[in-house]
């Protein structure tokens, strides 16, 4: 499975050694990975060079694929995912996690924008997720189970690991910026929730809305990978404020957010 891909990730990023660290940079936070650009070590690919790799069409979602090193810590982060509601099945969504497994790390931190429904959360702060609702009606597991991957039926008890929230929810409080835990509810998109939406999704005990993250948490839980998630709050979901939810107020909002976001991961990747 994936060997032409994995045997062409391998190569081209020059790895060595295992990365410890899978990382997924959501919608606005391409700032993170410039950063690590600045490194000799990092190694580039774009996705339309990876054999068999799905490729981004959205804004703010560059499609690169690099290796580097955070404080010795070797990590592989994805600048830029794709979605359901580009055209790609919940399999080609969840196949570069896939690779990120098969390439050895243990430990995969997922990041995303998402609107808040919970009535404390504001624009501007952060969300670790703490559980989700996969209102998409799917799953990257359906279909053949790979055995070599991951069992049949999978427990989702602890999606999102204790451990790694509290690291993540300690790292916030010493780079000054609010973050919440709560639960994330995930939608195939592309069209923003309408306000009974929200309300429903308010009931059944969302705190913020999304189009990502948990086909990519499925899978790898269903690896035996460990999973933080941590959203970017950037806008109030539909009907809980007047204003009109864009794609560039999302951008927006993230990029403010970006810079204390990447102290966290430094912080949380550091100690791997």
């Amino acid at each position: 499975m994936l060997n032409n891909t994995l045997s062409f990730i391998t190569k081209s990023l020059e790895i060595n050694t295992p990365p410890r660290v899978g990382l997924v940079l959501g919608s606005g936070l391409s700032q993170f990975a410039e950063n690590l650009k600045n490194s000799p070590t990092t190694k580039i690919i774009k996705y339309s060079a990876i054999p068999g790799f799905p490729i981004s069409s959205v804004e703010g979602h560059k499609g690169e694929l690099i290796s580097a090193l955070i404080n010795n810590v070797p990590i592989i982060a994805m600048n830029g995912r794709v979605h359901s509601y580009e055209g790609y099945d919940p399999q080609s969504v969840v196949m570069p996690i896939r690779a990120m497994g098969l390439l050895g790390i243990k430990n995969l931190i997922l990041t995303n924008a998402s609107g808040a429904i919970a009535h404390d959360f504001e624009p501007g702060q952060l969300m670790i997720i703490k559980d989700h609702l996969n209102l998409t009606g799917s799953s990257p597991l359906i279909g053949p189970n790979i055995a070599e991957l991951g069992p049949r039926f999978l427990d989702m008890s602890y999606a999102y690991d204790h451990e790694l929230r509290a690291m993540a929810k300690k790292a916030a409080l010493e780079v000054g910026i609010t973050a919440h835990e709560g639960v994330y509810a995930s939608l195939l998109g592309p069209c923003y929730e309408t306000p009974a939406e929200i309300r429903m999704l308010k009931i059944i005990g969302a705190d913020a809305v999304g189009m990502s993250t948990v086909f990519e948490t499925i899978a790898a839980r269903h690896m035996g990978i460990k999973v933080l998630g941590i959203s970017c709050l950037t806008n109030k979901a539909a009907g809980l404020s007047d204003q009109k939810i864009t794609h560039e107020e999302v951008m927006e909002n993230n990029a403010k957010v970006c810079d204390k976001l990447g102290q966290i991961l430094v912080k949380v990747i550091s100690s791997f």
